[in-house]
Formats: structure tokens, C-alpha cells, sequence
């Protein structure tokens, strides 16, 4: 068992997110479906919790109903090594299509996900402080992130 599980509070669609979500990243599964007994709160037999995995990180969605929702405040950072795997994560996520800044989108049950290249942390802890401004100014344009764009700004003299 992880140490640290990220929980997710939805108002009944746990179940629905879980299989969406395992349905996108490769290495996923569901692991186990709870559901509510005679003791509730939720309706007996309806889901109350699904526990899953993501490329083998444990996710847990319970359907706690409407008093929580989701902020951009936590996100869910997805790292990519090619551009195709940003467009294909992408198009299948995003769900807003106002939403998202540098690389940040927000999916049809409002979780925030960053979908980001691996190429960015090694540009952005360059030493050289010009190589990172233009890294960072050309990042602050985009939406979704184009990795032959970020390279550019990089090599640009």
C-alpha cells in the first residue's frame, strides 16, 4: 500500500470518473468498488467509493455528494515525453475549452490536470537565467504545451 493516496470527493460519479479515467492512461485499473449499505448516508447498493490506479499511482473517488468541489488550487501533473502523448492526453481530458494556461486543463468533472513535458524540468533549472526567461515567457503564451516551441525559445540566442 502507498503512503499517501490522492482522494477525490465527487457528487455520484465517482464510478463514472474512475472507469473515464482508466479508460486514458495506460497501466490502470480499477481496483475495487465500495458500496453503500442499509447505513448509508448514500442509497443502498448505489457506489460510495472506487479505489484505482493511474500508471500504478492509487486513486481513491468517493461520492460524497455536493458540498465539495474541485479547485485549480490541486492538480494532478502528468509528465510526457513526446507531443504526441500531450495532444492525445489532451484532447481526451480538456473539457473547457476557455480553460487551462501553461499546460493546465480541467476535465468534464472539474479535476485539474497539468499536462507538461519532461523536457521542462531540465530547462527550467538551466544555469543559464536567459535560456529560463524565455523558457518561462514562451510557457506563459500557451495553453496546451508544444514541446518544438519551448526547444526554440531554449536554443534561441
Amino acid at each position: 500500500m502507498q503512503k499517501i493516496t490522492p482522494f477525490l470527493w465527487f457528487d455520484g460519479q465517482a464510478e463514472e470518473a474512475a472507469n473515464f479515467y482508466t479508460s486514458i492512461f495506460k497501466n490502470s485499473k480499477i481496483l475495487n468498488i465500495a458500496r453503500y449499505g442499509e447505513a448509508g448516508p448514500g442509497a443502498k447498493g448505489t457506489v460510495m467509493m472506487a479505489t484505482f490506479q493511474l500508471e500504478g499511482q492509487e486513486f481513491m473517488a468517493l461520492n460524497g455528494g455536493p458540498h465539495f468541489t474541485f479547485s485549480p488550487a490541486v492538480s494532478l501533473r502528468v509528465n510526457c515525453k513526446t507531443q504526441k502523448e500531450i495532444d492525445n492526453l489532451w484532447e481526451k481530458l480538456s473539457a473547457d475549452e476557455t480553460a487551462g494556461q501553461c499546460g493546465w486543463l480541467k476535465d468534464k468533472y472539474g479535476v485539474s490536470w497539468q499536462i507538461v513535458p519532461t523536457v521542462i524540468g531540465r530547462m527550467m533549472q538551466d544555469k543559464d537565467s536567459e535560456k529560463r526567461e524565455r523558457v518561462m515567457k514562451a510557457i506563459l503564451q500557451m495553453k496546451k504545451l508544444d514541446i518544438q516551441a519551448l526547444q526554440r525559445a531554449y536554443n534561441r540566442p
